[in-house]
């Protein structure tokens, strides 16, 4: 993020070349734009979300909080539907439609094909 002489805050891109704090500081400056936008002041925002004040100070100030709490402040002001976008539903997929029905319980390696080997010396 930088601030221009114009006064405007400029958001980074998030994407996988991010570190993961940093990904962390923009959600978090994203989240303090859209508070100070709504407006709501951070005890109205704490009495809404039912968190504490310092919960959200520390998390506008890049200090980590539960997922529960972010869960809740992004519900507050009013953001919550953008969370279905970070982990689609899975049967939304349009590979999930071809005709697969044979649907994973879990998830592990798929076995190699066994192949015979012969010692360098058989033919």
């Amino acid at each position: 993020m930088c601030n221009h002489a114009c006064g405007k805050v400029r958001n980074m891109k998030i994407n996988g070349e991010l570190n993961d704090k940093a990904v962390f500081q923009e959600l978090a400056n994203r989240f303090k734009q859209y508070r100070i936008a709504y407006p709501m002041t951070r005890t109205e925002l704490a009495d809404k979300a039912m968190v504490s004040v310092g919960t959200i100070a520390r998390f506008e100030n890049n200090n980590d909080i539960s997922l529960c709490n972010v869960i809740k402040l992004i519900k507050a002001i009013g953001l919550i539907e953008n969370l279905d976008l970070l982990i689609p539903d899975y049967q939304n997929r349009p590979s999930f439609y071809v005709g697969n029905e044979n649907t994973r319980k879990r998830a592990g390696r798929k076995k190699k094909d066994q192949i015979s080997w012969k010692w360098g010396d058989e033919q």
